[in-house]
């Protein structure tokens, strides 16, 4: 079999490239595709793209697609962890060793041309893009901004002599968990203890100017996280775009300090993952339809972001926006939340052992010396 890995350099070929997972998947239950248009604007036009090198390869045979992959060279992560890494991404490829080794030999020549010494992935751009190879929990249908593959995937890339760097876990819940009268009196004494409240989202001028607070927040939220890379003015006005506006209002929980800053926070959304099977990937003509009807309509919850300032951490403050959203839950007959992925050395991920949970997905970020 003769494999031939040729670089993406025009608009056809992106398209290909962003294609090609709905042929590779054809046919599985568990994909959930990402929106087609979202995909070409994130390898075209990301923000992310102004600091970033990046990469993207397909690996045909007899002409016919047979895998992808994006490299990408983060500036800012190797200065921030001193490190020389190129990043793959984007990482699809049929059950083929030779397949998976050529596209990840050409990221890591790309990668040793620019001085890297090590690969890593698979990773998008920062923090903010879906991250990790699933490992375990096949089975079951991810939130919209995790990535799914084959559970060949795994078993090549060690075949292929990659290492474990890092895991990210998921865990299922049951939402409609009741809240203890003492942890309720509680709750209500750390807001009063620390003069804080919790904030209106019925007030939307005031929302207009959280934004950029919650964007602060979360940078430094996450400062300690691995591989988290702060994002800039540009991504964060890009987030704002694409997700804040995006926001149910009573799926989230800002914790506001008297000078109206926000200290601790968790957004919610409801589980789209069906809506976005439906859609196929495509938004219009009635793609969207789908999606509207599973954001209305939902008995799953994806706990999307959740996090305290660091002046804020260890005063109990998750407490308080867990039990807020639990009451949310519990009125709207929401059954199940599943948590983002969080990385398994994480001390945070011990406030999901309170509920009654089930282990759901985890998530692989493999490393190779080059």
């Amino acid at each position: 079999m003769e494999i031939q890995i040729r670089e993406v350099i025009n608009k056809r070929d992106l398209k290909r490239f962003v294609d090609f997972p709905t042929s590779l998947y054809k046919g599985n239950k568990y994909y959930v595709p990402a929106l087609r248009m979202d995909e070409i604007k994130s390898l075209s036009r990301s923000p992310s793209l102004a600091y970033c090198s990046m990469k993207l390869w397909l690996a045909y045979v007899d002409d016919k697609i047979v895998g992808r992959i994006a490299g990408i060279v983060n500036p800012r992560a190797n200065e921030l962890y001193h490190q020389k890494r190129v990043r793959f991404g984007w990482f699809d490829f049929i059950e083929n060793n030779e397949v998976a080794k050529a596209l990840l030999s050409q990221v890591k020549t790309w990668g040793h041309s620019l001085g890297m010494n090590q690969i890593h992935g698979p990773l998008g751009f920062n923090t903010w893009s879906r991250q990790g190879m699933l490992v375990s929990g096949f089975e079951e249908i991810p939130p919209v901004n995790c990535l799914y593959n084959w559970d060949y995937y795994p078993q090549i890339m060690e075949q292929l002599g990659y290492e474990k760097e890092v895991d990210w876990v998921q865990y299922e819940m049951n939402a409609c968990q009741d809240i203890p009268p003492k942890v309720a009196r509680i709750n209500k004494l750390i807001l009063e203890k620390y003069n804080l409240r919790v904030f209106d989202f019925k007030d939307k001028k005031m929302m207009k100017q959280l934004t950029d607070k919650f964007f602060s927040t979360y940078n430094e939220s996450f400062k300690s996280v691995h591989n988290f890379i702060p994002l800039t003015a540009d991504e964060i006005k890009y987030g704002a775009a694409s997700y804040i506006k995006m926001i149910r209002r009573e799926l989230a929980c800002f914790v506001l300090d008297p000078d109206d800053n926000i200290v601790a926070f968790a957004i919610t959304f409801p589980t789209l993952s069906k809506g976005f099977q439906k859609a196929k990937g495509r938004l219009f003509p009635f793609g969207w339809v789908h999606i509207w009807r599973a954001f209305r309509r939902y008995d799953t919850v994806d706990l999307m972001l959740n996090g305290a300032h660091p002046d804020w951490q260890k005063r109990g403050l998750s407490s308080v926006y867990h039990s807020y959203l639990n009451e949310t839950y519990i009125k709207r007959s929401v059954r199940y939340a599943i948590s983002n992925p969080q990385v398994e050395t994480n001390t945070a991920t011990n406030v999901w052992s309170t509920y009654e949970n089930r282990d759901f997905m985890r998530r692989r970020c493999y490393v190779k010396d080059i």
